[in-house]
This record gives C-alpha cells, sequence and structure tokens, in this order.
C-alpha cells in the first residue's frame, strides 16, 4: 500500500534568491501554442463561481473562466455571447458534459465566440470521456482546445491525452464541498495526482490543471512546483461580487450560497433530481471584487517563487525542493499565537 501527500504534508524549501523584486517573475503559462494565461488561475464550471462576470473578470486579470453547463445550450451561449461582447479579446471557456446535447452545446458555444471546450465530468477516465472527445475531435477538428477530466492517475492523464485531451484537470474529490471520497471511498490527494502526472512523457506537453483541495496562495505554489500548470478554483473565488447569486444577509453578515454541482440542492434544481449526492450546499462569506482576492493570491505566488530564486513558472519546476512536515510542522507552518489577556 503506498502512501500520498497532500497539500499540508509538504513545504518547500527557500533557495538563493537574486530577485529584487515580485515584478521580475513572469507567471506565463501556456495552454497549447495559441492561448497563454499571464496568470496561471482558471475559475471552476460552477453555477455559484462561473458566468458571464466571473469570465470577463478571469480574462481582465490574466486568467481564464470556465462558464457552467447547468443550464440549456441556448442559455450557456447567451453567456458566453454576454461575455464575448463585454470584452472583444475574451478567452472565455465553456464546459459541456457527456450527455445527448454535447455537441449541440459546443456548437452553440463556440458559435457565439468560445474558444475553449472543457468536458466537464466527475470521474473522467470513463468510456464516457472518450466518446465524448472522440466526437468533439471529429466534428470540430485539432485546431480546438478541449480540457477534460477529472482525473487523479497517472494512467487517467495518459488516457485522456491519448483520446484527444489538450489539457487535462487533475484531482478528485479535493474540493472543499465535495463528499465524494467519503461516499465512494475513491480519491486520491490532488498533489500527489499532480506529482504523478508530472513523471509522464505528455507532461509539459500536455497542460496539467491541479483541480480540488487548494486553500491558499501557498498551495497553488505547492501545485506548480509539483507540476501542474494551471489551477482551478472554485470556493476561494465563490463568494465575490462576480459570482454567480444574490448577496444575502444574516446575523448581519453578508454571504452567497456555494455548492457542489453533485450536491442535493444542485441536481434538484438542474434536473429535478437527485442520482448520487457527492457533494454539499455552503455558505460563504461575501468577499468583495474578485480582482482584490486573485490580486492577493496572485502576490503570494510571486513571493513562492521568489523563495526559490525562480523568475517563471517552468524554472520553478525545474529548482523547487519539497521536504515532508510531520502534523506538528503542520500546526508550526499556520498562524498559531496564543492571546494571552
Amino acid at each position: 500500500m503506498r502512501n500520498s501527500l497532500s497539500f499540508d504534508d509538504v513545504l518547500l524549501a527557500p533557495r538563493y534568491s537574486e530577485i529584487f523584486s515580485r515584478k521580475e517573475i513572469d507567471l506565463t503559462s501556456k495552454l497549447d501554442n495559441r492561448l497563454s494565461l499571464n496568470v496561471p488561475i482558471i475559475s471552476s464550471p460552477m453555477d455559484t463561481v462561473t458566468e458571464r462576470e466571473m469570465a470577463v473578470a478571469m480574462d481582465n486579470l490574466g486568467g481564464l473562466g470556465i462558464i457552467h453547463r447547468y443550464n440549456s445550450p441556448d442559455d450557456q451561449a447567451a453567456l458566453v455571447k454576454k461575455a464575448a461582447y463585454d470584452n472583444a479579446a475574451l478567452n472565455v471557456g465553456f464546459a459541456v458534459g457527456v450527455g445527448e446535447d454535447m455537441v449541440e452545446r459546443a456548437q452553440k458555444c463556440l458559435r457565439a465566440g468560445a474558444k475553449i471546450i472543457c468536458v466537464d465530468i466527475a470521474h473522467g477516465h470513463h468510456v464516457l470521456m472518450r466518446h465524448a472527445l472522440s466526437v468533439l475531435r471529429n466534428t470540430f477538428g485539432d485546431e480546438i482546445h478541449i480540457m477534460a477530466g477529472n482525473v487523479a492517475t497517472r494512467d487517467g492523464y495518459e488516457s485522456l491525452v491519448n483520446w484527444g485531451a489538450s489539457s487535462v484537470r487533475v484531482g478528485i474529490g479535493g474540493g472543499s464541498i465535495c463528499s465524494t471520497r467519503i461516499q465512494t471511498g475513491h480519491g486520491i490527494p490532488t498533489l500527489q495526482s499532480v506529482f504523478d502526472c508530472q513523471f509522464s512523457e505528455y507532461a509539459g506537453e500536455f497542460p496539467i490543471i491541479a483541480d480540488g483541495g487548494i486553500k491558499n496562495s501557498g498551495d497553488i505554489v505547492k501545485a506548480l512546483g509539483a507540476g501542474a500548470d494551471f489551477v482551478m478554483l472554485g470556493s476561494l473565488l465563490a463568494g465575490t461580487t462576480e459570482s454567480p447569486g444574490e448577496i444575502q444577509v444574516s446575523a448581519n453578515e453578508k454571504y452567497k450560497v456555494y455548492r457542489g454541482m453533485a450536491s442535493k440542492d444542485a441536481q434538484l434544481e438542474w434536473r429535478g433530481r437527485v442520482s448520487s449526492e457527492e457533494g454539499v450546499s455552503s455558505k460563504i462569506p461575501f468577499k468583495g471584487p474578485v480582482d482584490e482576492v486573485v490580486k492577493r493570491l496572485e502576490v503570494g505566488i510571486r513571493s513562492g517563487l521568489s523563495y526559490s530564486g525562480a523568475k517563471s513558472i517552468q524554472e520553478f519546476q525545474a529548482v523547487c525542493d519539497f521536504i515532508s512536515q510531520t502534523s506538528a510542522g503542520a500546526i508550526e507552518s499556520s498562524t498559531h499565537i496564543q492571546v494571552r489577556y
């Protein structure tokens, strides 16, 4: 039985640095030869995270938004079209499932101005994913970028690449509102999944997107160091001005709803029934504009690379030095002041 590492199990050893300013650090990462992002952050295709406003904001910040699929093909295409018209240079992605309306969604959203298809299912290492990627490639050709996932193993990553994926979302069961590991007993810590996938011969050519379990900028730095080219964020971007949903007030505190797409509430709303409940619905404090959140994360990422003396993600991956830490070390790593009165 092999061991696996999660974000809190590891740290990065500081290295000699000649970086005078975080502005010297280039966070550019390529999705493919035509598409690159200035910030390696992608917003999750969840109905409480990414619609038009989030997609526009993420593009303006140098990242990418993936508009969720939990609506009709026409409604999804309308969101894409509004995002494209808001910003003519917008890189916007959209999610599809593997159901009967997959091609219809893709055709309408691509016509509306989207540049990236995200095949979005909970267990991506599956025959339905293989079929979906084959159909999408045969329909739209090799030029369109197809992101696919989620998978948790090197074998899954390599299968999706062989089936036609341009980039792969890596991580199963690590999301803050995901209960897959509890309900099914399956999953691998996201960091370990990234470690495993980066040893593939495809790593570097077919981007790895770490998805799930990321709680702060330090976790993003660890994911990038482990071999991820991008991270996908849900809870860190939820509860912002640009995330879907109304601001609610309770006990004088503002909040928004944040829910897993396999939660009971989400399933009842978008398809009228519950099949397998592998997520929960929660409240998340209102955070204000998403640009403030992303800019704080960006500052943390740049600082992280500077501690290893690296001026780019690629240089960082080549020199970063991981160490494991005990549970006592994890406690020491967090703020732990004891306030005395």
